[in-house]
């Protein structure tokens, strides 16, 4: 039996109410073009999702690394077995005041057991065509939502922005962390500060100049050899020896 042969026969087992879309896009046939094609999108994707991943993990009180599994993971079961040829899968900003305000209250295996539960709500919500009541949601509540969502993520990215040093952990009520990132003023980095405004800078430029380009994406591989130029300048100056 041939691998075309032998292929056919395990996409020819997928059927029923639900078939993933890669399934469906096998069957109607992937050449190299859409590979390419694929494989620059999935690139765009990652460059944003994995750092935010990792962003989100140490908002949230935990390491790194667990943001970084959870989001390579969950965008491959999302590629795999998502309903569209277009979806992307990946970490939302948004979770950030979700899955901190959660670990805050009921640590990683709380944040855990409330994950496995809401896609418990949410299969049971596709498989009860419940979708369809997303459009009765009145549109100032959702710009609300959005707006709120946007507040509380830039308020959560001040103390990196500026490079600010904190005596202790930082509050994750909005008004406790306003009041002590304002303590805080006088710990401003300077070299944050430039990094940070170089980099907005360069997401700027390139959405004016470069509409194409994935100019959300790029300044990330910039900002992480900058950073890390910085960092290894540093340590060749803490080491070498005095004068």
């Amino acid at each position: 039996m041939s691998l075309g042969t032998l292929s056919s026969n395990v996409l020819a087992r997928f059927d029923g109410p639900f078939v993933p879309k890669l399934v469906s896009v096998l069957r109607e046939g992937y050449g190299l073009s859409a590979l390419r094609a694929d494989a620059v999108a999935g690139l765009t994707v990652a460059i944003v999702a994995l750092p935010l991943s990792m962003a989100i993990a140490i908002a949230s009180g935990t390491t790194p690394e667990r943001g970084l599994f959870t989001a390579i993971v969950g965008g491959f079961l999302i590629s795999a077995l998502g309903g569209s040829r277009f979806q992307v899968g990946g970490p939302a900003g948004a979770f950030i005041v979700l899955v901190a305000a959660t670990v805050a209250r009921h640590g990683v295996e709380g944040m855990l057991l409330a994950t496995l539960m809401a896609g418990v709500f949410l299969v049971a919500a596709g498989a009860l065509r419940l979708g369809t009541f997303v459009k009765f949601i009145p549109y100032p509540v959702t710009v609300g939502f959005t707006t709120g969502i946007a507040v509380i993520i830039f308020a959560s990215q001040i103390k990196d922005l500026f490079g600010l040093t904190l005596q202790g952990k930082e509050p994750g009520e909005f008004a406790a962390k306003l009041e002590v990132l304002a303590g805080a003023a006088g710990t401003v980095n300077l070299s944050a500060v430039v990094l940070a405004v170089v980099t907005i800078g360069v997401i700027l430029g390139l959405r004016k100049l470069r509409p194409h380009w994935p100019w959300s994406s790029s300044p990330v591989a910039s900002k992480c050899l900058a950073a890390a130029s910085i960092s290894s300048m540093r340590r060749k100056t803490q080491s070498s020896p005095a004068c």
